[in-house]
């Protein structure tokens, strides 16, 4: 198919390559990265797709003035800063890259977890203040450990193959069903509580993940476990998090993204923080990371690999 009529508009900066194989490829690109949603609602009629990270929101008014789009491709694992059920009952593809950055985010999990494991990330700033604690730096081993697995996608599958080697059991948890493969077996969610010794989130954001970690989850836990949440901020409730850090319930976390957050990812909130994220800041078996699990120089190509290969086969 000629796509040489087909105009694309970038709104977020991403890696060269994407721009280059689309224009290789005969689409027709153009960039504004600095508009406001209200000055790119004002053309957008003009274009066929877009090509986004997480800028601002596509929602129904800037939906209602895109007459001609095709497309909407984010260049990321998730779609929620879309109104996706009402760009596809307008027969608008959504194209998101979870296989470009799964690897990263998987491997990002093992780091944190070993570094709660063995007090990596306190033993260093101790030392390097001139402090040499041996006992009270003695770790844990992951061998023999259960490890469990909510949402068993891209990302999570990602997680369970770094697994491997370690001598671990792991058990995944999905709404889909015959999701479990030779690196995790699927579980019931109350079979996985009844079981785990590390929890590991890898849910997108959805109105039944949102603030799913909360008192009443975590409870439902037999043993006292760690947890690592490398997915989406706003599906724990924090204070929840940080009383069962205090009770001993959760043993420490791994926290690459926060529920304080906003939509594009780039900043937290501002003004006064709030008790439960002061808490964590100063938590000795708390790690924090700023949303960059999936983050690094191999995914930022990836990415755009994965997102230049979905545009053009809408087009073949």
């Amino acid at each position: 198919m000629n796509v040489a009529h087909i105009k694309i508009l970038h709104i977020d900066s991403n890696h060269p390559l994407l721009w280059e194989q689309l224009q290789k490829a005969g689409f027709h690109n153009e960039a504004d990265f600095t508009s406001s949603k209200q000055e790119v609602e004002a053309k957008i009629e003009n274009y066929h797709g877009i090509v986004i990270r997480s800028r601002f929101k596509i929602d129904k008014t800037f939906l209602d003035k895109a007459i001609n789009l095709q497309f909407i491709a984010r260049v990321g694992a998730g779609l929620e800063s879309i109104d996706c059920d009402y760009a596809t009952a307008k027969g608008i593809h959504l194209i998101a890259a979870p296989e470009g950055n799964a690897n990263a985010v998987g491997e990002h999990a093992i780091g944190m977890l070993l570094s709660l494991f063995n007090n990596l990330n306190k033993a260093n700033n101790e030392v390097k203040s001139g402090q040499w604690k041996r006992e009270a730096n003695r770790g844990h081993e992951l061998e023999g450990k259960t490890v469990g697995i909510i949402g068993y996608g891209n990302m999570g599958k990602s997680f369970a193959k770094k697994l491997r080697g370690f001598d671990v059991t792991v058990l995944c948890h999905d709404i889909l069903p015959n999701m479990g493969n030779e690196n995790a077996t699927q579980v019931s969610l109350s079979e996985l509580q009844e079981r785990a010794d590390v929890l590991s989130l890898h849910t997108p954001w959805t109105p039944e993940t949102d603030k799913m970690i909360n008192f009443d989850f975590i409870n439902k836990f037999k043993n006292p476990f760690w947890f690592i949440n490398t997915a989406r901020g706003n599906s724990v409730v924090t204070a929840d998090l940080v009383d069962s850090l205090k009770s001993g319930k959760i043993l420490g976390a791994g926290l690459d993204v926060l529920e304080y957050e906003k939509l594009s990812f780039e900043t937290l909130f501002e003004g006064e923080k709030p008790p439960a994220f002061e808490y964590l800041l100063n938590a000795e078996n708390v790690l924090l990371t700023p949303h960059i699990a999936g983050w690094t120089f191999e995914s930022h190509e990836k990415l755009a690999q994965v997102i230049v290969d979905k545009i053009c086969k809408i087009y073949q």
